[in-house]
């Protein structure tokens, strides 16, 4: 194995990260076929186990085995040139001020619903639940109507949640629109007679749009006001997530239908969030890359305390190394040990270990683990991974915002579907340098789930960095140009946080079966295969940091019982 070489600290990296380029082709040559290796180098390194994939899930699993197993030696393999998967932190430095944000995982929500296990691993690492966040917001909503899709830009201010009339009034729409979206925030009651049980059936059946045109009766030229409110948290829009899931969210349109704050009915599938979470989530400045930076502190204590020294997560004789740029290609048991191949660069290695955690993502397992039966292969692929983009956007200052009176921005209508001025605790002057999130979830409405996922996927993989720096421009000229913002003086660094194969998929009661308990996908796909573990946030799909811990808890218990 050649020796480590010399890294550009990746947080500063700008342009095209998350799943940047050189990270995922030689995945893709290994699933189209087309991954002509010779014999694999045979490392003199043995381990007693080997984690293939640096996010949550795989550095709390090495971090439990360690617990369960003292002094063991462990190997954890990343295709990034980053520890933490979506767990991604950004910094950028502009003119001298610091500036920190994440890429990926934002924060710990509903720690309350945390098991004893994820609260046990953070508590390990100095992460107490309930502690304060570190970013804070200007409570300044409004909404950014394109010409596009409303037919003129407007900006206004205020929350379109409420469907308040000063807000309807201002907005860009005809009058039967807005005749529409009074009738929506109505309390009429659309299934009179019918109790909440059945109603609920009834929702969890029925996308929002479809509740909204053929129960509420709004016209199609209203849907645009409402099709990219579950974006950023189904990746994809009101045509395929349920209206029991909206109901729960709080969404408009069932105030007069007296449903039950309790349970949805069994059988359904996935539960709404908002029925089984309360609040106090913690988010800290890089989102939940602290939590893996502060789970790698505890299992390579040399990187140091604050900025991660990365030459020295691979040192020769560590017990636990951490081999980025390494694209794991084939895991094989052999009955009495495991061996896992990568590529790095353009050489292949071999390497050997009492047992394995595969905390990569589930659909590419089976392409790894070749042995593995056909009705297990087939879970693992069930699940299709929302693909989504978190751009960061620096800017040397955020005096259009104050000028505007705006902090967070609604954009139904755009490219992007949100921007959101986020500062440090500490409250920063206006003159000074500060970033914008940017979401977009990439989707084809009008098909199922899954399918969007896939087509969105397709999308990111071939849309180039600047074609969302022109996204940017385009928005922020448009959006805050009244506000004295000019890109060429303010705009700083663009990072472009692209995740194909973003988070894990969860059940929709749409287009899922209500599976007979210990037979959903998830579970059949996660059993393990002699020394091989499955740990990863697709294996409960489940999409929270939690679900990632709680994976590899069992993952590790159930290596453990092989020692």
């Amino acid at each position: 194995m050649p020796a480590s070489e010399p890294v550009v600290y990746p947080p500063l990296r700008t342009g095209m990260r998350g799943s940047h380029p050189g990270s995922f082709e030689v995945a893709h040559k290994l699933r189209d076929g087309t991954l002509a290796l010779g014999e694999p180098d045979l490392l003199d390194e043995r381990y007693d186990l080997i984690v293939v994939g640096g996010g949550i899930s795989g550095l709390a699993a090495a971090h439990l085995f360690r617990q369960r197993m003292r002094g063991a030696t462990v190997l954890v393999l990343d295709n990034h040139d980053d520890v933490g998967g979506h767990a991604r932190r950004n910094e950028f430095l502009v003119d001298g001020y610091p500036l920190v944000s994440y890429g990926g995982t934002e924060s710990i929500e509903y720690p309350e619903q945390y098991s004893a296990a994820a609260r046990g691993l953070l508590a390990d690492v100095g992460i107490l639940l309930g502690s304060r966040s570190e970013i804070a917001r200007l409570e300044r909503p409004a909404t950014f109507f394109d010409r596009e899709t409303f037919g003129a830009d407007r900006l206004v201010l205020g929350d379109d949640d409420a469907l308040a009339d000063e807000f309807l009034a201002r907005a860009p729409v005809s009058d039967a629109t807005r005749a529409d979206l009074v009738r929506v925030r109505s309390t009429i009651d659309h299934w009179p007679g019918t109790t909440s049980a059945d109603a609920k059936a009834r929702l969890a059946k029925l996308s929002y749009r479809s509740f909204l045109t053929d129960v509420v009766k709004v016209t199609p030229a209203t849907l645009p006001w409402f099709q990219t409110r579950t974006h950023s948290l189904y990746g994809v829009g009101i045509d395929a997530v349920p209206a029991l899931d909206c109901w729960a969210l709080e969404f408009p349109g069932f105030a007069g239908m007296r449903l039950d704050a309790g349970a949805p009915s069994p059988g359904l599938g996935r539960t709404p969030v908002l029925e089984q979470r309360g609040g106090g989530d913690v988010q800290f400045s890089d989102g939940n890359a602290t939590v893996a930076r502060r789970i790698l502190q505890q299992l390579v204590p040399e990187i140091g305390g604050g900025r991660i020294a990365y030459e020295r997560l691979d040192r020769k004789a560590a017990p636990v190394r951490v081999r980025l740029g390494s694209t794991v290609v084939r895991a094989r048991d052999r009955g009495d040990d495991v061996e896992v191949t990568y590529v790095r660069g353009e050489r292949a290695y071999a390497v050997r270990a009492r047992a394995c955690v595969l905390a990569c993502w589930n659909t590419v397992i089976p392409y790894l683990v070749r042995e593995l039966p056909a009705a297990q292969k087939q879970a693992l692929a069930y699940g299709v991974k929302v693909p989504l983009v978190y751009t960061n956007v620096a800017l040397r200052n955020w005096r259009a915002f104050e000028r505007l009176g705006i902090g967070s921005v609604a954009v139904p209508g755009g490219y992007f579907t949100s921007a959101r001025l986020e500062l440090p605790s500490r409250r920063t002057k206006p003159d000074e340098p500060a970033i914008v999130k940017l979401v977009r979830t990439p989707c084809k409405p009008g098909l199922p789930a899954r399918d969007q996922h896939r087509a969105g996927r397709g999308e990111l993989l071939i849309t180039p960095f600047d074609r969302f720096e022109r996204a940017v421009r385009d928005l922020f000229a448009r959006l805050l140009g009244p506000g004295g913002f000019v890109a060429e003086r303010d705009l700083a660094a663009i990072t472009v946080n692209r995740w194909a194969h973003g988070y894990a998929y969860e059940y929709n009661s749409l287009w899922d079966p209500a599976w007979p308990a210990g037979q959903e996908p998830c579970v059949v796909g996660r059993q393990p295969f002699g020394r091989i573990a499955i740990a990863n946030a697709d294996a409960g799909a489940y999409a929270y940091t939690d679900g990632a811990i709680d994976q590899a808890f069992r993952a590790i218990g159930e290596i453990v019982r092989r020692f």
